[in-house]
């Protein structure tokens, strides 16, 4: 069965690799980001290969972009019965310099942004009887991470909204699980390697039993199959792709 899947964040990084992989399986893939452009060359590559794409700017924090989207989504493709939640944004300030602001737009597009996406989505999955959710949190909100309080706390709280709504969704055939990557190679990490914040990639593979840092394509290879009707006994789990990194 052909299904419609919706991913956030999907211009880039993780997001696109997980755009690429579930299209090659069939699905109609919508691509939001940010960056609408960006967005729609990715989904013009996808339709170039004869896959099915639509592409839309969306920031994640602005419901209102969301249902817009999601309507046009709906019109051009179908009701979604798959969303994956890849969109969000790091920084690294030290706890007591940490101002308000830095906090609230750190939980407005991580936290916030994946309950405007699930929230809208989620009754078109009632009405189907079949979904899958993949929130992407990160390893950082299991173990911790210095100069990163805001945006660990908005990742745990992913972890915990995931949860939460995997014990509420399971009864209706709907299945929420999240992966929190670890050392991922994309363009986040390696603007945060550029300034300073992140040490060299050699550096983290040394420290890593597989002796490597993971590529984007490692995440979309697991949320494939927990986007699959292989996956409907797996739910509110976190599907740990970290190189085997201990948390």
């Amino acid at each position: 069965m052909t299904r419609v899947a919706v991913v956030t964040g999907a211009a880039s990084g993780i997001g696109l690799a997980i755009s690429r992989r579930l299209a090659a399986q069939g699905r109609q893939v919508a691509l939001l980001d940010l960056d609408g452009d960006a967005a729609e060359r990715a989904a013009d590559d996808l339709r170039r290969a004869g896959q099915s794409a639509v592409a839309a700017r969306v920031d994640v924090s602005d419901r209102a972009t969301i249902d817009e989207a999601l309507g046009r989504v709906r019109d051009e493709l179908g009701p979604v019965e798959i969303m994956v939640t890849s969109a969000g944004l790091d920084e690294f300030t030290a706890f007591t310099e940490l101002s308000t602001a830095q906090w609230e737009r750190m939980l407005a597009v991580n936290l916030t942004g994946t309950f405007h996406c699930l929230q809208a989505v989620v009754p078109d999955m009632l009405s189907a009887g079949w979904g899958r959710i993949v929130t992407i949190s990160s390893s950082s909100a299991q173990s911790g991470a210095a100069r990163m309080a805001h945006y660990v706390a908005s990742k745990g709280g992913v972890i915990a909204l995931t949860k939460a709504l995997a014990v509420e969704l399971g009864p209706h055939g709907i299945t929420v699980n999240t992966i929190p990557p670890g050392s991922i190679e994309t363009p986040m990490t390696g603007r945060a390697r550029s300034t300073g914040d992140l040490p060299d990639s050699d550096v983290i593979a040394k420290m890593l039993p597989v002796r490597r840092i993971g590529t984007p394509d490692d995440i979309a290879a697991a949320c494939a199959f927990v986007c699959s009707d292989d996956a409907g006994y797996v739910t509110g789990q976190q599907i740990n792709v970290n190189g085997g990194r201990y948390v």
